[in-house]
């Protein structure tokens, strides 16, 4: 999948979770999304992407899978 697309849907989760209150629920939140809506391959690929660079990822995704890196994968 091309990694500037996944960094766009990534981007949008993220602008999405930036409004709750809760940063804790956030993080969850995010990192819960990728792993029921994303296929493996994906988040795989995703967390590959952020490993190299990352470059343009959202802070607070970039942050959900520091923390929830084990949901996700």
């Amino acid at each position: 999948m091309n990694s500037e697309h996944l960094i766009r849907m990534a981007n949008q989760i993220g602008t999405f979770f930036e409004s709750m209150p809760d940063r804790t629920e956030a993080l969850e939140g995010i990192a819960t999304h990728l792993k029921k809506f994303w296929d493996p391959r994906m988040r795989h690929e995703f967390l590959t992407l952020l490993q190299e660079d990352g470059e343009g990822v959202h802070p607070l995704v970039r942050e959900a899978l520091d923390k929830h890196r084990a949901l996700v994968a």
